[in-house]
């Protein structure tokens, strides 16, 4: 598994005190068991991109994205982010992998905001990751004003659930997502949207970051803890 950084933005791990958003439920509770790894890229050197991280694309485009660690002021957790620049083909998918982490059942989550982008917007979340063709992915769109789930295999993507949300260039949300078993439930800024099952990818795998086309992103506080347990009594012990 990669280093984790320590250091933790206080509310990652909290509910966002705001309206509930369409298409997705209110909190129902808080998760905040110890976490597996954090990364915050506080301590990674600028310019560069994490030790242990690699940069992946399904549907290579002419010219790889610059995935990289900057300065931002705005930063949830000060003083710097992870941000890729990138103005690939509409075909492309950019993702950044850790390359030496392995999770099956999992809660994790990133601040994520788009920066931007004339095809696309926004970003998210990779997970059960087998290699730069195969995994699952959640993620926001401001420019579709929707959240979807979909998986990965063989390099063709297939769409799992969506909703309508309304989000916005520029801004900072919290992308969630859990695993277990084959349920897969995903939050924005702490509200349930998006419910689905699927056992397409059973193991561990790889945990990363993504975009798609010329979505310019920025990322935080990426966080990785067990699941919370199903509710109800043939929930199963919780896997790392």
């Amino acid at each position: 598994m990669t280093r984790a950084h320590t250091r933790m933005l206080a509310g990652v791990l909290a509910a966002a005190a705001c309206a509930i958003l369409p298409g997705c439920a209110a909190p129902t509770g808080s998760h905040q068991p110890t976490p597996f790894g954090t990364w915050n890229f506080d301590q990674d050197a600028a310019g560069k991109i994490p030790a242990d991280w690699v940069t992946k694309e399904t549907h290579p485009g002419p010219k790889l994205g610059e995935w990289k660690v900057t300065a931002d002021p705005a930063a949830p957790s000060k003083p710097n982010v992870l941000t890729l620049t990138t103005e690939e083909p509409k075909a492309t998918f950019n993702l950044l992998l850790a390359e030496k982490t392995a999770y099956k059942n999992l809660d994790l989550r990133v601040r994520v905001r788009g920066n931007s982008g004339k095809e696309d917007q926004g970003g998210g979340l990779v997970w059960r990751c087998r290699d730069e063709n195969n995994y699952y992915i959640c993620r926001i769109n401001p420019l579709e004003s929707n959240y979807r789930v979909y998986k990965v295999v063989n390099g063709r993507r297939q769409q799992l659930e969506s909703t309508k949300v309304e989000t916005k260039t520029g801004q900072w949300y919290e992308v969630r997502a859990t695993m277990l078993g084959d349920r897969i439930t995903c939050y924005l800024d702490g509200q349930k949207c998006l419910e689905v099952r699927d056992d397409t990818f059973k193991d561990a795998g790889m945990i990363g970051l993504w975009t798609k086309a010329d979505a310019s992103s920025s990322f935080d506080n990426l966080t990785v803890t067990a699941p919370p347990p199903l509710q109800s009594s043939a929930a199963r012990p919780e896997e790392k």
